[in-house]
Parts: C-alpha cells; structure tokens; sequence
C-alpha cells in the first residue's frame, strides 16, 4: 500500500522557507536605512540617541518621557563609541543588522514569525535594545557577566540574577556583579562626570510623571517587581529558565510596548532556535573554593532569610525541553 505523503512535504516547505524569507527581509530593511529612506532613518527614531551619543552625552535634560533622551549608563555609549564615528544612515544600517541577527539567533525558523508581532516589530523600527538584553539574558545561564548589559541599560531586568540566589549559585551570581562593578569602574573613571549625571537621572526618574496610550501600560515598577521576583524564584526551583525572559519584560523599568519583545528570548530557552543549546548548558560552577566562602556569606543568608529551598538541580529532567534539540 502506497502512502500518500505529498501533504507533508507541503507542510515542510513553509518551514524551509522560513528562515531564508526573513534573510531576505532583513536585508531589505538593512539597504532601506543604509540608503537613508524615510521614515526608516526618522532622528526622532530612539536609537538615533545612541549615534548621537558620538557628540556627547546630556543627562541634564533628559527624561524616559522625552523623546531624543539618552537613558542608558555612560559604559553602554562608550561600548558602541566606535560605530557612532559613521555617518547616520550608516549606523542605522548597521544596527539594524545586529539587531535581526540578533533576532535570527534567538528564534531561528521562527524569526519571521517574530518580527510580525507587533512589539517585536517595532523594537526594530525604534532602534531599541530589547532583543539584545534578551540575547543578554539567554547568554548569561553559560556566561554569568552578559549580565551587565540589562544592568547597565535599564537596570530593572536585572531581577533575573535572582535565579542565581535561589540556586544558590554563588560563583555565577558574584561573576555576574564582578564584571559589572567592573566595568563600571573603567568607565567611571574614563568619565566621572557622566556617571554622576547618570545617576542623578536615575534618581529623576523616579518621580516621572505617568504617561498613557495604546503604546505604554500605565502599571508602577513598584507593583511589577515583586511578581517579577515571585516568577524568577519559582522558575528557580523548578528549573524552567523561561520564566527569566518573561520576568525581565515585566519588570522593565516602563511597560512600553516594545519593551516586550525580550519575551523572545524564552523561546531558546525552551529549547528552540539556534541559541537553544547555550540557552540549556549548565551554568559552570566557577571556583569551588569561591563558592564554598559565599556558601557562608551574606548572600546565603539572603537566601535562607528568605526561606529558599534547594531548587531542581540542572540535570533533573524538565518536561518543557524533554525531547527537545
């Protein structure tokens, strides 16, 4: 008996087809700023701050609800210093290729499907930083320092070292805040002035007046955190890093609706796409030495203040990935 299969390979097709069709969109999108065609090129466009940066940074005058405001901490403008030396359509180019390669990586065949959602989309259109703290995120469970790209941006999504903690991953957790104390020490003293107004900023901020539209969710980072942190502690013990991506988007610093877009990330760690498998490798276990002195810190008493148990160890089977690869 002859079985009739032509069906499935009908079905296969869009899949194979999947991955090249979003090459070929993002390279669409790369040319369009590269030749500087409007409105892909807009200067009212938020990564237009970041060039901008090349000429100096104003944290005197800037404000979340501001547009044309530079947020972020003066490491992240030093960082990409070398590409704000283009001219605009240039820079514009090329971060967009970072950003759809970014994109790629995370959600492999599913990357076009992705970018037709609408906080993903227009992620990209801004210019923002969402999918490559979601990047951050998905690197951070194998290389502990990515972590201070969302410490150093928009601080709140951070909420994902609590992982860590609960793991009582001690050296992981210490590597994440040595590499980021760090690097802000290199950067504050190459500009001390700057961290100062950055700072001031951040206190600023705080008192921010509410905001409303279709675009922003008018809900206090002081009633999102503590849900944040209840997602990553559960996710913690039961082993099921996801929840890290999605606590990162709920507890941004403004519930803008490209904010998220770091959602994206929780698909590698499910076990999907090309980032999947550093997504799920086991967090090393940097130093026993180091570990065993922390064991008996202040951060294990944090954690036994807090009442947390001995979370699923990384090689319990996860039912989520199960099958996966």
């Amino acid at each position: 008996m002859t079985v009739d299969r032509s069906g499935e390979s009908f079905l296969r097709a869009p899949r194979g087809l999947a991955v090249p069709a979003f090459a070929i969109v993002g390279a669409v999108l790369v040319v369009w700023r590269l030749l500087g065609l409007s409105p892909w090129v807009h200067p009212n466009l938020d990564f237009h701050v970041y060039w901008a940066t090349g000429e100096g940074i104003r944290y005197a005058v800037a404000s979340p609800f501001t547009i044309g405001s530079y947020l972020y901490s003066p490491a992240f403008a030093q960082a990409i210093g070398p590409l704000t030396v283009l001219p605009w359509p240039a820079f514009a180019g090329v971060w967009t290729a970072i950003l759809m390669v970014t994109l790629g990586w995370l959600a492999g065949r599913w990357a076009l499907a992705a970018l037709l959602m609408p906080p993903v989309a227009l992620g990209i259109y801004l210019g923002q930083i969402d999918l490559l703290i979601g990047a951050a995120i998905v690197l951070g469970f194998r290389y502990p320092a990515a972590w201070a790209l969302p410490l150093l941006t928009k601080v709140s999504p951070g909420v994902g070292l609590v992982w860590f903690l609960v793991r009582r991953e001690w050296g992981a957790l210490w590597i994440a805040f040595a590499a980021t104390v760090g690097i802000v020490a290199i950067s504050a003293a190459a500009d001390p002035a700057s961290w100062a107004g950055w700072v001031e900023l951040l206190r600023r901020s705080g008192g921010s007046p509410p905001v409303t539209g279709l675009d922003y969710l008018p809900v206090p980072l002081l009633l999102r955190m503590p849900i944040a942190i209840a997602l990553v502690a559960w996710g913690a013990r039961t082993n099921r890093r996801w929840t890290v991506a999605v606590a990162a988007a709920l507890a941004m610093p403004i519930l803008w609706l490209n904010t998220i877009a770091v959602v994206v990330a929780a698909l590698p760690l499910l076990g999907h796409g090309p980032a999947a498998r550093v997504a799920l490798s086991p967090t090393p276990q940097f130093g026993r030495g180091m570990g065993v002195r922390l064991a008996g810190g202040p951060l294990s008493r944090i954690a036994r203040a807090l009442g947390l148990r001995p979370p699923v160890r990384e090689g319990a089977p996860n039912t989520e990935t199960m099958g996966r690869r």
